[in-house]
């Protein structure tokens, strides 16, 4: 597209997701005036149905694999021009791409290889990329059997974490993202009750606090060209220590930018793209922790930012050679405000944060995750539902 060249946005676009991030997706292409379509499973379309898309509740992309094709399907066939189609969560990432050939009839979308985001989504193959080509990362030992928990035990070093290989389906059963283990003690207590809900990986517990994890974004086209980039620093996540990022800041990490872009390149990730690394205290080395085949959470932070992923992707995937955006406004801030307020009374009862410290924790503050004045049902609906969330799991 050439610097006096309009853009068109006349074609449509698909987001599958109704949490946080296909919000932000949802609210980037509506403000250049392309229309949205947007679907999710039916608790998540009511907590998140917004005013920026016409939106609806979809079958299960992980239990429910053939209505949901059969939904799209419909869906493309009914309407007038192909539509890009968005994923904002990994369940939907591994949907689209493994029914990628009868979806691209009707849609227009940019992933790397099937094989590739299956190795992304699974922790085994994830780590084993890492090791392939020497990034730095939190020592592994994956679980197959109690056999092989008590061959291992020995180069243990408590505390570590215990996690799924497979996390998004073992979340939803559990709500448990990982565990902190403080002694083998523990460790062969809790093993038989967590094994039943898939395979299970033991990994070196890297020490600091959230400030300590970074993230890197990046959208490559096919010819591996950088379009986007960009990097944050997570000031506090929730649940602390594994739950997702509450309080984000823009950041540029030069060591983590060239980490992560040369990762990206080497494993040919067209499209989307995002992974966390963690700075170990210990020796000040950035340890890479995963990737995900998507936009980030905070993705509404990149474009505050100056770095509109979900746009760039828009104009990538419709044919129109979209601008380059790398240089971001750094120092800005992005807040889930509700469960960062979960966090901070969290903290307050242990003696963490003071009120004064967490009202200062606010300078900087531009973009909200679901907050907006023209659109506030989705933050009002995120209250009440992680307020009342937090309350059972204290009863």
């Amino acid at each position: 597209m050439s610097k006096n060249q309009k853009p068109k946005h006349d074609l449509p676009a698909v987001v599958l997701d109704l949490s946080i991030n296909g919000l932000g997706i949802i609210r980037s292409l509506k403000q250049k005036g392309i229309k949205v379509f947007a679907y999710d499973v039916l608790s998540k379309y009511k907590k998140g149905r917004t005013l920026h898309a016409i939106c609806g509740p979809c079958p299960h992309p992980i239990y429910e694999e053939d209505k949901l094709l059969d939904h799209l399907i419909k869906t493309g066939e009914n309407l007038k021009y192909k539509a890009v189609l968005f994923a904002g969560s990994d369940d939907y990432v591994l949907f689209i791409s493994k029914f990628r050939d009868q979806l691209a009839e009707y849609f227009l979308f940019i992933m790397p290889d099937h094989s590739l985001i299956q190795s992304v989504l699974d922790k085994r193959q994830t780590y084993n990329l890492a090791l392939k080509h020497n990034i730095p990362t939190p020592k592994t030992f994956f679980i197959e059997n109690p056999d092989q928990l008590e061959n291992i035990m020995d180069g243990l070093v408590f505390p570590c974490i215990l996690k799924p290989v497979f996390s998004a389906d073992y979340r939803k059963r559990l709500n448990k993202k990982a565990i902190i283990i403080e002694s083998a003690a523990q460790l062969k207590t809790l093993y038989p009750f967590y094994a039943q809900f898939g395979e299970l990986m033991i990994q070196e517990f890297i020490p600091g606090d959230d400030h300590c994890v970074y993230e890197i974004a990046t959208l490559f086209n096919k010819q591996m060209d950088l379009i986007g980039l960009f990097s944050s620093q997570k000031l506090q996540q929730y649940p602390p220590i594994f739950g997702s990022g509450v309080l984000v800041k823009s950041e540029k990490n030069e060591e983590l930018v060239n980490l992560g872009v040369s990762f990206f390149k080497t494993l040919n990730f067209v499209g989307l793209a995002h992974a966390e690394y963690k700075v170990d205290p210990r020796d000040g080395t950035l340890k890479f922790i995963e990737i995900n085949a998507r936009t980030t959470v905070s993705n509404s932070l990149s474009f505050a930012s100056g770095i509109d992923f979900s746009y760039l992707y828009y104009l990538m995937a419709t044919g129109q050679n979209p601008p380059k955006e790398l240089n971001q406004k750094e120092g800005i801030k992005w807040v889930h405000f509700p469960r960062y307020l979960l966090g901070f009374l969290e903290k307050r009862k242990k003696g963490g944060m003071s009120f004064g410290k967490w009202i200062n924790s606010f300078t900087g503050v531009k973009s909200f995750a679901s907050f907006r004045f023209d659109d506030p049902m989705p933050f009002i609906r995120g209250v009440i539902s992680d307020f009342k969330y937090a309350w059972k799991s204290r009863k």
